[in-house]
């Protein structure tokens, strides 16, 4: 679906493209998810239900990430206080290294790319400016940015703490664009479309059913200024 209705149509003026990388171009959330499903698995509360616990873990991670920042350090931090909170005592070494062993996985995985996003790439740079914006743990997001293969298609890749109105502004000038002529592509409403949108850009909207729930927000559908697609190879039908 296009932008205000059904149809497909090419986009006018653009010229600079900006690209989220956590689940847009790569998944990620699933294997927090996996993770968390483990630990309502191993914690196996006696009282509390699945829901509730992970009700208590929203909160714990809704604070730990404007204390602290995102990535699966921040992940393992907040683990741990939900068992301390649920328990009503400190963290034992024991279960903290059980903790650690959960989450091997989010250390450890290869890039795993959405279906069609290299071939996408290759044919939007020929077109537009690439940008690549993704926020986290410094460490942690060059590493997956090294490993998935697909830096050699934009101008530049920058990670920020957060993604909010500021820093759209300071990429269009860092870059030197006109924020309307560029979009923002991504999957969190959150981070990727509002704050662009509020920043003079427009945005594409590519849903992820593995998307963080703190990464949700509600979306004008009324708002012209945003495409909605389906999958990533979708783009080419607008761009």
């Amino acid at each position: 679906m296009s932008a205000g209705g059904t149809g497909t149509a090419r986009v006018e003026g653009a010229t600079t493209l900006i690209f989220d990388a956590d689940d847009t171009l790569w998944e990620n959330n699933v294997l927090f998810e996996r993770v968390i499903d483990d630990f309502l698995d191993w914690l196996d509360h006696p009282t509390l239900d699945r829901a509730q616990i992970r009700g208590v873990l929203d909160d714990i991670e809704r604070a730990n990430a404007v204390a602290h920042g995102y990535g699966s350090k921040v992940f393992l931090r907040s683990l741990g206080e939900c068992l301390a909170r649920l328990r009503e005592r400190p963290v034992s070494d024991r279960e903290r290294s059980d903790l650690d062993a959960l989450a091997t996985a989010l250390v450890n995985h290869q890039v795993e790319l959405m279906p069609g996003v290299a071939d996408t790439l290759d044919a939007l740079a020929a077109r537009y400016d690439l940008l690549l914006l993704t926020k986290g743990d410094r460490e942690e997001q060059q590493r997956k940015l090294d490993a998935c293969g697909l830096l050699h298609h934009f101008t530049a890749a920058h990670i920020v703490a957060e993604k909010d109105t500021g820093t759209y502004r300071w990429l269009a000038r860092e870059h030197g664009f006109a924020p309307a002529d560029a979009w923002m592509i991504g999957n969190s409403p959150k981070s990727d479309i509002l704050p662009a949108r509020a920043a003079g850009m427009r945005a594409v909207f590519i849903p992820n059913e593995n998307t963080w729930v703190l990464e949700d927000d509600d979306l004008d559908p009324a708002d012209t200024g945003v495409i909605r697609l389906a999958a990533f190879p979708d783009l080419l039908a607008h761009f």
